[in-house]
């Protein structure tokens, strides 16, 4: 649970902030195999960590997916291209924070080639085992000169303990480094993941294979096939990372990358109940860091969980839960703790679903609110907006047309997020 808000109307950044960096500080994440560094580059602000790097000793088994928006930052484009053409293996991951690399035009992905090519000579690797993600303003170019100073103390600074810098480097507006591990006891392997994600706004991920500002790194050192690897990236993002959203707008950068470096000694993954162990892992893990990324947003302070049930296929159901899980008014509605389902079924109504409002039912946690699409009333009402003083709640709206169900981990729209955003280039 999100700890508990000190001050009504007050975000639960701060808090959630005294929180992880305790445990940030007391944890070292490793993963066999894999190094990591970070610096404080300069790119946009000075004594932060701002440029990281991660690095797997072995040819590591790559997959990923990347940002539908069809604006794309050039490390977005550059991906694609990579994933697309070249063989199923990288050894490096670079990732800058303060700029996003995105509309610059053919020199982004010139001064992406010039900083991947100027590491793999230091790390003395093809430049085409490295991979770059940036994240930060849009349409300023990188400043590179500044970038390539700083290669080669990235590069010495490698350590098996490095990645929570490299969590801490890659944050914009963040407030908290956002890390995860997972363990699989698979025969006699012992299998571990670890990941780490930033994001805070422009939060409404909908990534395409290979085609999430949001960006996760995956860590594992198990062996893989790269195939099912792919495939199995490809199914925990659409069920965590493609179910949250803080503002609705979907990042030029949106990038998540899964390194398996194959330490493990365990039998090649590719399925089966193997498979089945290991992709539940990683399920697991992208689910917590999306969840992060909600309850570490700009200005949140709830955080909440959208069922739509009884709809007639999975798509209507995800389409009404993303409509309503964007919409400003319901979302100002959870900033204000006031039940006003109008909102809610307005927003249902317009999501490009047949809807028949007489079968509409609609809870806040357990307490009903709506039945078959007219209110119950003033004492319902009251409980729910007691419920939604908490900072954690569901709203459950029933179509009443099937089966089919879908959910989505949305958030409150705040006057803080109003602020944060209203400067941020300024």
């Amino acid at each position: 649970m999100l700890p508990v808000r000190a001050e009504a109307g007050k975000s639960i950044r701060s808090a959630a902030a005294d929180r992880y960096q305790i445990k940030t500080m007391t944890q070292k994440t490793t993963v066999r195999g894999f190094r990591a560094s970070a610096v404080k580059a300069g790119i946009k602000y000075r004594n932060r960590l701002d440029l990281g790097l991660l690095v797997s000793t072995s040819a590591a088994a790559i997959a990923g997916v990347f940002t539908r928006n069809q604006v794309k930052a050039a490390p977005v484009m550059a991906g694609i291209e990579r994933l697309k053409n070249g063989p199923p293996f990288i050894r490096a991951v670079l990732v800058n924070s303060g700029n996003a690399n995105a509309c610059t035009g053919p020199r982004g992905l010139a001064d992406l080639h010039t900083l991947c090519s100027r590491l793999a000579e230091e790390m003395d690797i093809d430049p085409s085992e490295v991979l770059m993600c940036s994240t930060g303003v849009i349409g300023e170019p990188l400043p590179v000169d500044t970038m390539l100073q700083a290669i080669a103390p990235l590069v010495s600074g490698l350590s098996r303990t490095g990645i929570d810098s490299v969590a801490e480097a890659i944050m914009t507006t963040d407030t908290v480094p956002k890390i995860c591990t997972k363990t699989v006891t698979m025969g006699d392997s012992n299998i571990t993941m670890a990941g780490i994600a930033k994001g805070a706004g422009m939060i409404a991920p909908t990534m395409d294979p290979p085609h999430a500002t949001m960006l996760s790194f995956i860590m594992c050192d198990a062996r893989v096939n790269p195939v099912w690897w792919q495939e199995a990236l490809e199914r925990a993002v659409e069920s965590s990372f493609n179910r949250i959203t803080i503002d609705g707008d979907t990042s030029t950068n949106d990038t998540v990358l899964a390194l398996a470096g194959g330490l493990a000694k365990n039998k090649t993954v590719c399925g089966g109940s193997e498979g089945d162990l290991l992709e539940d892992a990683l399920a697991d893990l992208t689910q917590d860091l999306a969840s992060r990324i909600v309850k570490d947003g700009e200005g949140v302070t709830k955080c909440v969980t959208i069922r739509i049930t009884g709809a007639e296929n999975r798509d209507q159901a995800m389409a009404v839960a993303r409509t309503v899980a964007d919409s400003p008014l319901v979302k100002t509605a959870f900033f204000g703790e006031d039940p006003n389902w109008g909102r809610i079924l307005a927003a249902a109504g317009r999501a490009g679903v047949p809807i028949r409002q007489e079968l509409l039912t609609l809870r806040i946690n357990e307490i009903e609110i709506v039945k078959n699409g007219v209110g119950t009333g003033r004492e319902a009402e009251c409980a729910a907006g007691t419920a939604m003083k908490k900072d954690e709640f569901s709203v459950t709206l029933d179509l009443g047309a099937g089966r089919a169900e879908a959910d989505m981990l949305t958030c409150d729209l705040s006057d803080e997020y109003i602020h944060i955003n209203a400067d941020y280039r300024t």
